[in-house]
Formats: structure tokens, C-alpha cells, sequence
């Protein structure tokens, strides 16, 4: 009986894991996403947390700057969530080709995405304060361009591979705004 169960387990898994999308899948969409692109000057964004349930338990909006110097850049976000905090997260990024890494002062590593056609997949376990814990969250984060000022950006949070909340966002590129000079800002000598 275990054997089977067993079994059922690991082919119920498998059946799951084909079911997901995979980055490949949007190979030659457009508009072709290009994080530095669209990632340049002020935006801002508007979302909302999820529990495993899919309850909406918090909203927020975020100004976002950002700039780009080669193949090096800075997202500087501010969020605000509606129960009245703020937190700040400052992304320092490289891209290679079509692949990005990216650092933050939350990020437990190294995020690592790649981008396909108008969309990017993006990895990374992120450091998140819960009951005034810090716990460590894997995050499955998804980028999708929609045109060239707009985009929607969906991630699935999990804790030992069961997924704990998801969070949903939509961000805007605010048009006739100019990049600032973030490297400082973020603490980063550039």
C-alpha cells in the first residue's frame, strides 16, 4: 500500500511539473521584453499579496526608478502597502544576452532570469519578516510585456516547494521621464 501511494505521489508530481509553463514557451512573442528597455526612468506599479488560500491579505504601490549603464543596472522600488508600511528594495543588475542576474538587499544570493520573447522567468529566495521572523522565500517570479509602457508581473512564493501566497502586479513606464542617477542613491560605487 505505501508502495503504491508511493507511486501516485510521484506520478501526480510529475503530471504537475509538465503542466507548468516554461520560458521557451514564449520564444519569438512580442513585444520582445528588454529588461533594460523598459526598466528605464520612473514607473510605477500597482499589486496586491495573496495568501495559499488566494485571499487577497494586502495591497500596495511602488515607485520605481531605474537606469541602465552597458549591461549593468538599478531598480530602485519604494513600495507602499495599504496597512501602512513601506519597505525599499534596491536591485543591482547584469545582464548577459538574454539572461539577467541581480542582487538586493533582501535576496538571500543571486536572482538568476532569462528572458524569451515578451516574457522573462525570474528566481530568487527572497528574505521576508513574518510574525517579526525573517523567513526565506522561493519566489517564481514572471514578467509579461503587454506594449512598450505597460507590464504585468506574477510570482508564486514557496516555503519547501508548497506554495505559500502569490503576488500580482502591474507595472507602468511613465512617459517624457529621464533616468536618474541611482548608482549613489543604491550604494553602489559605480
Amino acid at each position: 500500500m505505501r508502495t503504491l501511494m508511493t507511486r501516485s505521489i510521484c506520478m501526480a508530481s510529475a503530471l504537475l511539473a509538465g503542466c507548468s509553463a516554461s520560458i521557451d514557451d514564449y520564444q519569438g512573442k512580442a513585444p520582445a521584453l528588454h529588461l533594460n528597455e523598459f526598466f528605464s526612468g520612473q514607473l510605477e506599479a500597482y499589486g496586491m499579496v495573496q495568501d495559499f488560500r488566494g485571499r487577497v491579505i494586502r495591497r500596495f504601490r511602488a515607485d520605481i526608478q531605474a537606469t541602465w549603464n552597458d549591461n549593468e543596472g538599478i531598480l530602485d522600488e519604494q513600495f507602499y502597502f495599504n496597512d501602512g508600511e513601506e519597505q525599499r528594495r534596491c536591485w543591482q543588475l547584469r545582464k548577459d544576452g538574454n539572461h539577467y542576474t541581480g542582487v538586493a538587499g533582501d535576496v538571500i544570493g543571486t536572482a538568476e532570469g532569462v528572458t524569451r520573447g515578451n516574457a522573462l522567468n525570474w528566481r530568487y529566495t527572497l528574505a521576508v519578516p513574518v510574525n517579526g521572523k525573517e523567513r526565506h522565500l522561493h519566489l517564481d517570479d514572471w514578467l509579461y510585456l503587454i506594449d512598450e509602457n505597460n507590464l504585468i508581473n506574477r510570482a508564486t512564493m514557496s516555503k519547501f516547494g508548497i506554495t505559500v501566497g502569490k503576488i500580482t502586479l502591474y507595472i507602468r513606464r511613465l512617459e517624457n521621464t529621464e533616468p536618474k542617477n541611482l548608482w549613489s542613491a543604491c550604494g553602489v560605487p559605480h
